[in-house]
């Protein structure tokens, strides 16, 4: 476990530093980034500018409002690169990952039925939400519910996080400490999720003895 915290000490660092010189600008493209597939978690990126706007440097509402545009463009280039290049890399290249054609369809399928709170959802887990907007193009989801989903789930997300580096001020740094292990947590529920849905499933397809 030191490792992974020494490079998220690091990145939380330097991230630090690239928003104290840089301000909105920075907090925009570091955001942007976390929705695309970039090794840039929220959680080293909106505590510390939290931080900052309660020391008055930066304001509260516009920490957000930044967070929130980059959030957006990082989730609409991802959600494009699945809707124009995602089908046909499948098709070629999927074999190697194990993926097939119906894997397509069931993807398609499930956005349509429940696309709307997947993409919400998958705003507060780790990892998942740095991907999820891929699949979304993929399936080709109605861009207005997807947008919709993204803007306030990322609101809630990202509004959360700078409210608790403003609320822990100088122990911002707690968030860092402690979102790995969270991280980690959250991962394990939804897997212990997933197969339980799946046992479900896998049970009334089943036939009865």
């Amino acid at each position: 476990m030191e490792c992974p915290f020494v490079i998220a000490s690091f990145l939380a660092d330097a991230f630090a530093s690239f928003i104290e010189v840089y301000g909105y600008p920075a907090i925009f493209v570091l955001m942007a980034l976390e929705s695309m597939i970039a090794p840039v978690p929220s959680e080293l990126v909106m505590p510390f500018a939290g931080y900052v706007a309660a020391q008055g440097k930066l304001d509260f509402v516009l920490v957000n409002v930044f967070a929130l545009g980059g959030s957006l463009l990082g989730s609409l280039v991802s959600y494009y690169a699945g809707k124009i290049l995602g089908r046909k890399l499948v098709v070629q290249y999927g074999r190697w990952l194990g993926l097939r054609p119906r894997h397509l369809e069931w993807t398609e399928k499930w956005f349509n039925r429940h696309g709307t709170k997947t993409v919400f959802i998958a705003r507060f887990i780790p990892v998942v939400r740095h991907l999820i907007s891929i699949p979304a193009g993929i399936s080709r989801m109605a861009l207005g519910p997807f947008l919709a989903m993204t803007l306030v789930g990322a609101t809630l997300w990202n509004g959360f996080l700078a409210y608790l580096g403003m609320a822990l001020r100088g122990q911002y740094g707690l968030i860092v400490q402690y979102s790995e292990a969270l991280d980690i947590l959250i991962v394990i529920l939804l897997l212990i999720a997933l197969l339980y849905a799946w046992k479900k499933v896998h049970e009334k397809r089943s036939p009865a003895p």
